[in-house]
């Protein structure tokens, strides 16, 4: 396991990163009422002091009543939630962390706790959660600025607080997500069209809301996925010009970096290749990517969510692949979520002191 690649600077727009790795977004719902406490703080700290190069948080809902789907998922607007993120960023600059807020709004995607109805409405393109599948009510024009306005808001605040830089998700079925998704998004308005590019205008109007928010030398990047937790066929983009097409709005709009979400990272994206998702996007986009996808483990993350155990695999599929320049940065979920060492043991080649990933982990901040 070479881990010279994973452990060279990233700088990028102001980004000095140690490394290239990245601690994957994951939901973990310790925070009550919404708002993260010292023990989220000293989850997210305990990694960044053992050479995680970026952190980003997990999803955190923006100022719309339905924005999350779980009571204890934490929130970045209002007065008492920003006090507990700004404890969080203090803390992991204490070790000389770097940190950014993923900033979500789940859409149309049921909440996991039948005890608990979010306070008002599920915001959604077109009232469904899937093809042919009705929940959730479709987004006014009012609605849709509001939203907006509120993904502007929580990354101005993220500047404020001295997060070094935020992300949007806009991948795996969630509201931005839904609006790329033709099966979710039939508007006849200007926020729906049969084109892809066309359906990327919520997202790239909240990405050009961002950069107004933010200024033009702060770092935004944006989470993608072609395929969804409704349908995990979903192919958005056929071939890399529908690719190119989609993530060229984006890049238009402000997306600095491109958080590309596959289940496996080692697959092709498209025939004829062996570019994954990250590596095609930088090639037609020329921006910075990062790869994500059951990095350092056996098992498939899904599967693993639902029950089944990972072991330690090799990094030198990951490292090839770095080295040769098919994308800037790593995102590793499940293996820092078990393990807060990981990045340590990587660099100091401890790869006997990896630790299989076990789905018990999910049930503690470790």
């Amino acid at each position: 396991m070479s881990a010279d690649a994973l452990f060279k600077p990233f700088e990028f727009k102001g980004l000095r990163l140690r490394n290239r790795i990245v601690m994957a977004p994951m939901t973990r719902s310790f925070s009550p009422g919404g708002v993260v406490n010292d023990e989220v703080a000293q989850y997210y700290k305990r990694r960044a002091a053992a050479e995680v190069g970026l952190i980003v948080s997990e999803g955190t809902g923006v100022n719309r009543p339905a924005s999350v789907n779980d009571k204890n998922v934490p929130r970045f607007h209002g007065e008492k939630e920003l006090a507990g993120w700004k404890h969080v960023i203090d803390e992991v600059h204490a070790v000389g962390g770097a940190m950014g807020p993923q900033l979500w709004h789940v859409g149309a995607v049921r909440t996991r706790d039948p005890e608990w109805n979010p306070p008002g409405p599920y915001d959604s393109p077109s009232g469904l959660s899937r093809p042919g599948k009705a929940f959730g009510e479709a987004m006014t024009d009012e609605e849709v600025a509001d939203t907006i306005e509120a993904f502007a808001q929580a990354a101005k605040s993220a500047k404020e607080l001295g997060f070094e830089t935020i992300e949007l998700h806009g991948a795996h079925g969630y509201l931005i997500d839904q609006f790329f998704w033709d099966g979710t998004n039939v508007r006849e308005d200007a926020y729906g069209s049969k084109n892809l590019p066309g359906r990327a205008r919520f997202a790239a109007d909240i990405l050009r809301a961002v950069r107004a928010a933010v200024g033009p030398d702060y770092p935004v990047i944006i989470r993608i996925s072609q395929w969804k937790q409704q349908d995990y066929e979903v192919k958005l983009a056929q071939d890399p010009k529908a690719l190119e097409a989609w993530l060229g709005a984006l890049v238009d709009a402000g997306a600095d970096i491109l958080h590309c979400s596959q289940r496996r990272f080692w697959e092709p994206e498209f025939e004829g290749s062996d570019l994954n998702f990250a590596g095609w996007a930088k090639k037609l986009m020329g921006v910075p990517t990062i790869t994500v996808g059951s990095v350092g483990l056996s098992g498939e993350f899904i599967a693993a969510f639902a029950g089944e155990g990972s072991k330690p695999a090799s990094l030198d599929e990951l490292n090839r692949r770095l080295d040769r320049g098919d994308f800037d940065l790593v995102g590793v979920g499940r293996a820092l979520l078990q393990d807060p060492n990981w990045a340590l043991k990587i660099r100091d080649g401890r790869t006997d002191e990896l630790q299989n990933f076990e789905r018990a982990a999910l049930a503690s901040l470790s």
